[in-house]
């Protein structure tokens, strides 16, 4: 549109950021239009149920695993976002925050914050007061959330995203202190929770569930179970009410849309040698011990832990722990003082979970508190330089001889397939990351190597970080923050130029490297949520390949063959579609704690047999991940059925392409007008070259619009609605100055026949654009636009629309007066608007009620309930005094009778009291919504112009 006005200006800014009701694509058009991500109809149709009832207090999203439930929520919090309703919460497991963090970032562009108690500390040390309530998204730990109740209560969220969320099913107990604490700091916040796993054994799940969001969704635990857990229960009616909560989606749903790869599961055996074997023995036998000295006896645990992972890592690592356990007991013989961070460097080899450190103390330790015998301490040092000798005696680990076999094996995989020679090796020591880099550079492969940890900061590492920042000078991918950009250089780099990948567990937490296709478990960790949290680096959306996925067997180690046999066969983590194994992994309460049953194995079985016997145990308790009934009560409550949802995703799809196009042309021309004198325009590319800077937030060069499933230039900013220089286009635009004018528009030029406009019998009139803020249950901001023509034809919202896709030309003012019946067209248009928005928040009112209602019901069944089981047992005791067969006997029961029935009179009482109480509490509730429905209405005259056909 070469002909644009003020006024198309200030129309097309606040067409693009008004406040829209939820349950239409039109409310999450700015999320959607700014996501770097190509988003599928299921995923857009669960983020509008999120958003679709103003007086839910939250959801539950239940999509089966591979979906993206992560994607759901992260729409419905970008739309938040660009609603400035900014105090947004992510609770999640320890091992997820990063995942998250840059999921937010990377694909919704939206600013995050993870916090734990070290980085509360020293944000309150830099002068926040609290970190918590800040212009950003915080993300934080199940943990964390119940160590931080008071504070998280003390701020009135917007929203709270908790993910895993079948970690709360058991919520309603009071002995589940972290859903009890939850509960109670998150009351009146809304919530939005995302698991694929909402039943394990029991109905029950889903009230505990419920119970998190809206404590007013079911009655109580015993009115639950008495009308769903009985004989048959009513399943029906249990489906409509968890329906108003709770979305379900399937795979078979949506494989029109989502290309499922496969993982190939490879297992390469190996033998240690000898000596190998020996330091494994001789370690392992020092482990077993009730006593040493080699370490406090508070962190024998985690110690034991983190050694025995360094025994089926490699000599380097194992080695230098037992200097470090060496160098401790030498001052203890010599009675010098412990250092304060002598266990924190220690653990430090392995990068561990949040949760398995979780109760250690790391404090300085007193040599006099020790109780030494000083001729058991010199025969354990004697012992530990004996193994140290030994270790240091094995050069090359024969493990690491077959990690080249496996390279091999895996590379031939890749060229079948046609998929690219990238490789990433996953251990959880630094100590055998460096062994490895080494090794596989004097190896054949030299040049092709890189490594990612924690800390990222050798000299090689950093001469690759100085060359990305080069390479990226003057775009949007530096973000300023060093440790976050050493990470996404060295994966730039290992995308571009390296094969191989060696990464310790930090790689597993929040990177993307879906590019790559081969995993190799260099070490195998316990915890099956870590091992598939390994593999979800890689597969995952946006995969094209099978993923191959390469395991190590040492042959001589029968609890090892365990582990794997376990990992495999139970948790089905290396074989399947992606996802699938997440299914069973959301029905364990920790992984950490079933790492812990795996250590205690190994501390304390000695023989195969014991071994053997262990495990068995272990894979017993398990049982069935789910039994089949439960399969059958989820498919009955949870799922659609497949052709409504098919055509439903469908129109979905058609609706959110026609909303992004519209928003995308939209958002061009309203940029082309506000810089028109900033920036040069390449229309075709839509990108420009701004030349001036509105303001020091905003930096010169080039920018290019952000298209769904185009990459931009590297040297590009990403320009949308949420970049600062986006967000300026739009302010200008909404308050730029519009005086009453003539406005001509261009019809005989335009390419396209607008009949609505052609067949008007004058081509002349008056028009006047008005914004209706509606205060409801939200606030919603509706465009009002009212017209007609010189013979009083009146133009419906199409034409007015249609009148805006014209160019056209203003004049400085109208040289006559509106017509008064513009004035009484403006207030009926305004009118009607209010009513229709109204009548539709009214039918969300009737929901709410229609909830309350039967909350009510259920907790007056709850108590009817009581008073039917005392009955039951009046019955009981008759019978047993007809029965009775001595005058003793019937006595007693006579005496139990007549106590029951006193029963009986006090409860029928107490019954009608019960019923007022929660009748006056349903009428409390109900009166509190309809002062809600409606506050007040605001109108903000936007313009109005004299308008010509031309």
């Amino acid at each position: 549109m070469n002909g644009m006005t003020q006024y198309h200006a200030k129309y097309f800014a606040w067409e693009l950021t008004r406040r829209r009701r939820g349950g239409d694509v039109d409310r999450i058009s700015q999320s959607l239009f700014d996501a770097s991500v190509d988003l599928n109809p299921h995923q857009i149709d669960a983020a509008l149920f999120a958003l679709n009832n103003p007086l839910a207090k939250g959801v539950l999203l239940a999509d089966e695993v591979g979906l993206g439930k992560t994607i759901e929520a992260a729409l419905v919090l970008c739309q938040y976002w660009a609603e400035r309703r900014r105090r947004l919460l992510v609770i999640c497991p320890a091992a997820l925050r990063k995942q998250w963090a840059l999921e937010l970032a990377e694909k919704f562009h939206l600013p995050t914050q993870v916090l734990d108690s070290k980085t509360v500390k020293n944000l309150k040390k830099s002068g926040i007061y609290n970190p918590l309530d800040q212009n950003t998204i915080s993300i934080i730990s199940y943990n964390f959330a119940v160590t931080m109740e008071k504070e998280l209560r003390a701020i009135p969220w917007d929203l709270v995203v908790i993910d895993e969320a079948h970690k709360l099913r058991n919520a309603h107990r009071e002995s589940h202190q972290t859903g009890q604490s939850i509960k109670k700091s998150l009351a009146g916040s809304r919530k939005l929770l995302l698991t694929a796993t909402p039943l394990q054994n029991s109905l029950i799940e889903l009230y505990g569930l419920s119970t998190i969001i809206d404590e007013h969704l079911f009655g109580d635990a015993v009115s639950f179970r008495s009308l769903y857990m009985k004989g048959e229960g009513d399943a029906a009616s249990l489906r409509q009410r968890l329906a108003e909560f709770t979305k379900r989606t399937l795979r078979r749903n949506v494989l029109e849309y989502i290309k499922y790869t496969q993982r190939k599961p490879i297992t390469i055996p190996f033998e240690p040698s000898p000596e190998e074997q020996r330091l494994y023995d001789l370690v392992s036998g020092y482990l077993q011990r009730e006593e040493s000295y080699g370490f406090p006896a508070r962190h024998r645990h985690l110690i034991g832990l983190v050694l025995r992972k360094l025994l089926a890592s490699s000599t380097p690592a194992v080695t230098a722990t037992l200097e470090a356990i060496l160098d401790r007991l030498k001052k203890l013989e010599q009675e010098q003082t412990i250092e304060d961070d002598w266990f924190d460097k220690l653990v430090n080899e392995a990068e561990l979970d949040e949760e398995e450190l979780e109760g250690e103390i790391d404090e300085a330790e007193s040599t006099a508190a020790i109780d030494i015998d000083k001729v058991k301490l010199r025969g354990e040092i004697a012992e530990l330089e004996q193994y140290l000798i030994l270790a240091h005696s094995i050069n090359e680990d024969e493990k690491s001889h077959a990690l080249l076999k496996a390279l091999n094996v895996g590379f031939d995989n890749m060229a079948e397939m046609g998929a690219p020679r990238k490789v990433v090796i996953f251990t959880e020591s630094r100590r055998t990351q460096d062994y490895l880099s080494r090794f596989l550079e004097n190896h054949s492969h030299a040049g092709k190597v890189v490594t990612f940890s924690g800390t990222n900061n050798n000299a090689q590492l950093t001469g690759i970080y100085q060359r990305w920042l080069k390479d990226n000078v003057g775009g949007d991918r530096i973000t300023g923050s060093p440790a976050v950009d050493r990470r996404t250089a060295i994966i730039d780099h290992f995308r571009d130029r390296g094969e191989i990948l060696i990464a310790t567990e930090a790689a597993a937490e929040g990177v993307n490297l879906q590019f790559c296709s081969l995993v190799i478990n260099y070490d195998l960790p316990w915890n099956p949520q870590r091992v598939e949290q390994r593999i979800g680096r890689c597969h995952r959306y946006g995969q094209k390949f099978d993923v191959v996925v390469i395991n190590f067997l040492n042959k001589q180690n029968q609890a090892d063959r365990r582990v794997l046999e376990l990992l495999s066969d139970k948790f089905h983590l290396f074989d399947g579609v992606f996802g699938a194994s997440d299914e069973i992994l959301g029905r364990i309460e920790s992984g950490v704690d079933f790492e812990r049953r795996i250590a205690a194995i190994y501390d304390t079985c000695r023989t195969p047999h014991e071994i053997e016997h262990a495990f068995q145990i272990l894979q017993n308790e398990m049982g069935e991940s789910i039994e089949q009934k439960m399969r059958e009560t989820e498919e009955k409550l949870l799922e659609h059925f497949d052709g409504e949802i098919h055509d439903l995703l469908k129109i979905q799809r058609q609706r959110a392409e026609i909303t992004l196009d519209r928003i995308s042309r939209l958002f061009w021309l309203l940029t082309s007008f506000i810089l028109k004198d900033k920036a040069v325009f390449n229309n075709e590319q839509l990108s420009f070259d701004l030349k001036k800077a509105p303001n020091e937030d905003i930096h010169i060069g080039n920018y290019s619009l952000i298209r769904k499933g185009e990459d931009i230039p590297e040297y590009a900013h990403l320009y949308r609605l949420s970049h600062p220089l986006g967000e300026y286009v739009i302010d200008t635009g909404r308050r730029i100055d519009t005086p009453v004018s003539e406005v001509r528009f261009n019809l005989t030029q335009n390419d396209v026949k607008i009949s609505v406009l052609e067949n008007l019998s004058s081509k002349s009139g008056w028009l006047e654009l008005n914004l209706l803020e509606l205060h409801s249950f939200e606030v919603e901001e509706h465009l009002v636009f009212s017209a007609l023509t010189d013979d009083e034809q009146i133009l419906d919202h199409e034409a007015c629309e249609r009148l805006f896709s014209l160019s056209a030309t203003s004049n400085n003012r109208a040289e006559i007066e509106a017509p008064g019946k513009l004035k009484e067209i403006v207030n009926r248009h305004i009118s009607i608007t209010l009513n229709q928005a109204l009548e539709e928040n009214d039918q969300y009112f009737q929901r709410e009620r229609d909830k309350l209602e039967q909350w009510a019901e259920d907790q007056i069944y709850s108590s009817e309930q009581v008073l039917v089981d005392t009955k039951d047992k009046i019955r009981d005791c008759k019978r047993r005094s007809r029965l009775a067969e001595t005058m003793e006997e019937q006595e007693h029961l006579l005496k139990e009778l007549r106590a029951l029935e006193r029963q009986q009179r006090r409860q029928r009482q107490d019954i009608f009291d019960v019923e007022d109480e929660i009748e006056a509490k349903r009428d409390q509730l109900i009166e509190a919504l309809e002062k809600r429905l409606k506050q007040k209405t605001i109108i903000h005259p936007l313009f109005k112009i004299r308008w010509v056909l031309g």
